[in-house]
């Protein structure tokens, strides 16, 4: 159990991290958006507890979501008149006061969801606007170390305090912002403002298939065995994710319409 702690979130990182190099930018963007943290964190969380812990683990880390986009939100518009700790300040801040909240509120799959969509909905509407693009930057051998030790800080922190602090606060810290908080403040430090705002609002994107990961880990956890759950889950997210990316890639008609006056 322990190797599997120590390797299995920074694997998952490995990969996708690497992917850009291997496969190109297309595949590497398309992965990121892939619970690939969290889900290996769920899973040794239902090999520790079992699955009625881990399917209400679950509905936590759905509505976390809320708590990210609240993370999301403060870091974005602090960013923008404060230097980097204070942002991440009231990021953090944002992100412990909703995840509070959410430990006391109502733990169904509706509720989850619903809590989930609408943070999504709210927190995109809300957020700065951006002309940045916020473009990959190249991966050095220490950005790529200390992704993967950061995960499996993660991972050894909520495995180990699951026991104590409960299904809840498991589910929640599963998904606790330790990449984002990263990718966030490193951002700030070499682009600026700007360019940490166009990265939270990309961010969305994955949002749907890790909904879609969380959901059908609900409902299967119960009945099947952890594997075949957890395979059913993954492959689901990566359809969901699929469908998201071709939707956002889609230009609308009037858009598409007009560019082929224009060509002509």
């Amino acid at each position: 159990m322990l190797a599997l702690k120590l390797t299995l979130v920074p694997l998952f990182l490995l990969i996708v991290s690497m992917s850009g190099k291997w496969w190109g930018p297309a595949v590497a963007g398309w992965l990121a958006g892939l619970p690939v943290v969290a889900g290996p964190i769920l899973f040794l969380l239902v090999l520790a507890h079992g699955s009625a812990f881990g399917a209400h683990a679950v509905l936590l880390s759905l509505s976390a979501i809320l708590a990210s986009e609240a993370y999301n939100f403060a870091y974005a518009w602090t960013c923008r008149a404060h230097a980097w700790p204070t942002a991440l300040a009231a990021g953090l801040a944002a992100w412990f006061v909703s995840a509070f909240g959410l430990a006391h509120l109502p733990v169904t799959p509706a509720a989850s969801a619903f809590v989930a969509l609408a943070a999504v909905c709210l927190g995109q509407s809300f957020l700065p606007r951006s002309t940045a693009v916020a473009a990959g930057a190249p991966l050095t051998r220490a950005d790529l170390l200390g992704r993967m030790g950061a995960g499996a800080a993660l991972t050894l922190v909520v495995t180990s305090i699951s026991g104590r602090v409960g299904a809840s606060w498991s589910g929640l810290l599963a998904v606790f912002p330790l990449l984002g908080t990263i990718l966030c403040v490193s951002s700030q430090r070499a682009h600026g403002a700007d360019f940490v705002v166009s990265l939270v609002r990309g961010m969305v994107l994955g949002r749907f298939s890790f909904a879609a990961f969380c959901l059908s880990l609900a409902f299967s956890l119960p009945v099947q065995r952890a594997s075949v759950a957890f395979a059913e889950a993954a492959a689901l997210a990566m359809l969901a994710q699929w469908l998201t990316k071709q939707l956002a890639m889609k230009k609308p008609a009037h858009i598409a319409q007009q560019s082929a006056v224009d060509a002509d």
